[in-house]
């Protein structure tokens, strides 16, 4: 027989549990020794105890064997009950069940694993290799009515599984779901996603989406609750991808914060397009551009640079390709090559349409500008543990490739600090922060490939503090009812999230240092 292995844990940074083993026990019947009297009221007590059609345990009990699964890891209330009912031919096999104690918590992220102890869905999946260990065996003898003799032959002790220890921090991703869902909630949108990351070393420190589940109840729940929608819903971002063309701008030294754009009061024909601002301005600076989400002025800025440059810039920021982070399921998005721009192209990339994006792509483009100019690599998982707690594997920053020089980097800051004290991102202050960020609204794509009047993608995207950025966070609401603007639904949930998450940091940061002192003092 096999002997089950234990499966690996899952803790976050500062090893709380979010998946655990708990033992429990499988029911099973040997249908040879139960007799005819006595199944019927077998099926009929069972059925009630597991909620099993009686039809399903008629069928197990006719089978001429010693041996059939009737329910695997049931409940303790539910073992306890049957086995006061003491019936002959129904026993019970200690098994290992997947119990993740903070419900709902990272859900998206961590995944589950089945009732064979095999991983489904993230990081439960991604790692199973890791996680599910190797199975054990045992030769064991039976007498003529096959009841076992413990008596073993031969045996194999099974090899428990690794443990996983995320970068995830526990009380940050309270904090960031509960924000998320408010907003998801109040605006009554399809959907809804918030990544926060530290924007120096990659690591995800929170990641949620709505709608959610209770990994405790994975059965019933629907694929657009699984799915990680930071990683695999592709959208067109809007503004917020105006820091793009604001970065190669100043990148390239094509322009100062003070140059000036007149905005045409509005209206602005590309070929044979007329582009639009949501405001009509006249002459605006290179910093008001950004500041005040200008279309046309960020379009005048990107006709200067040239589709090359901009085309050169979309792709350094790592849009178009997969970023790398170590959950299933990631997609590269969209980026649209050079020779398959059209006369309008330069005018609706720059302002974040005709191109496609994820989350975590916007939270890894805003982290270059937070940390001088480095492209990160995400990463969720931090070490990989063995049952005595020594690391098997650890994993450490890792940069991607230099998109910015740290001059034109804290040149783009500032613009973004900007958005937040003095234009459309002003719902997006943090008291006793400064803030710097980006808001976005874009149109989605109706299926007859028209942009929709009805439909949009509310987003921000920014860090905090704003001089040494500890924390970067993109917030996306997906079809938002009644306001829909990325300023109005997504911002305050920035602001509400970094305002506790820096207040949280600081307060373990000198937890930390208290610690580190008594430890010094005691050596002393």
């Amino acid at each position: 027989m096999e002997l089950e292995p234990r499966r690996g844990a899952i803790y976050d940074t500062n090893l709380k549990p979010q998946a655990v083993n708990l033992a429990c026990d499988s029911v099973y019947a040997a249908p040879k020794e139960i007799s005819e009297s006595d199944k019927e009221k077998i099926i009929r007590e069972l059925s009630k105890i597991l909620n099993l059609d009686p039809a399903f345990i008629r069928d197990r009990l006719s089978r001429p064997k010693f041996f059939i699964w009737l329910a695997r890891k049931i409940s303790s209330g539910q073992s306890d009950a049957i086995k006061a009912l003491n019936f002959k031919g129904i026993g019970f096999i200690k098994e290992s069940k997947r119990v993740y104690p903070n419900g709902y918590l990272s859900s998206q992220s961590i995944g589950f694993a089945g009732l064979d102890n095999k991983g489904q869905e993230g990081l439960e999946l991604y790692y199973d290799q890791y996680l599910k260990g190797a199975p054990g065996w045992a030769m064991l003898l039976r007498d003529a009515r096959s009841k076992k003799i413990d008596l073993y032959e031969k045996m194999v002790r099974p090899q428990e599984g690794a443990s996983l220890v995320l970068t995830i921090d526990e009380v940050i991703q309270y904090i960031a779901e509960r924000e998320l869902d408010k907003a998801y909630s109040a605006s009554h949108a399809k959907g809804a996603s918030i990544i926060v990351m530290n924007p120096n070393t990659g690591e995800i420190l929170a990641l949620a989406n709505r709608p959610t589940f209770d990994l405790n109840q994975h059965s019933s729940v629907s694929k657009d609750q699984i799915r990680n929608r930071t990683i695999c819903d592709m959208f067109e971002p809007g503004s917020v991808f105006k820091i793009i063309t604001a970065s190669a701008a100043l990148e390239e030294n094509k322009f100062s914060e003070q140059d000036k754009f007149f905005c045409e009061n509005g209206q602005y024909k590309i070929a044979n397009h007329v582009l639009h601002d949501h405001t009509s301005h006249g002459w605006l600076t290179f910093q008001e551009v950004i500041e005040q989400s200008s279309n046309i002025g960020t379009c005048k800025v990107a006709q200067a640079l040239g589709p090359e440059v901009i085309s050169r810039y979309v792709k350094f920021f790592g849009f178009g390709a997969r970023a790398g982070i170590d959950l299933p399921g990631e997609i590269p998005g969209q980026a649209k090559e050079l020779r398959y721009w059209s006369k309008t192209s330069i005018s609706a990339i720059p302002m974040g349409q005709e191109v496609g994006v994820t989350s975590l792509q916007l939270v890894g483009a805003i982290s270059v500008i937070a940390n001088g100019g480095n492209l990160m690599k995400p990463f969720i998982v931090k070490q990989i543990i063995d049952s005595s707690g020594e690391p098997i594997k650890v994993f450490s920053p890792a940069v991607i490739r230099k998109v910015l020089s740290p001059e034109a980097a804290a040149r783009v800051r500032k613009i973004l600090i900007g958005v937040v004290e003095n234009g459309t991102g002003k719902l997006a202050k943090i008291p006793d922060f400064t803030a710097a960020g980006k808001t976005g609204t874009a149109q989605k794509v109706e299926p007859n490939g028209t942009y929709s009047h009805s439909k949009f993608v509310a987003s921000f995207i920014g860090f905090a503090p704003a001089e040494d950025p500890q924390i970067a966070v993109v917030v996306t609401v997906d079809e938002p009812r009644g306001s829909y603007y990325g300023g109005t639904v997504s911002a305050p949930v920035f602001k509400n999230v970094a305002a506790e998450v820096l207040k949280y940091l600081k307060t373990k940061q000198s937890s930390q240092d208290v610690v580190v002192l008594n430890v010094s003092k005691r050596a002393d």
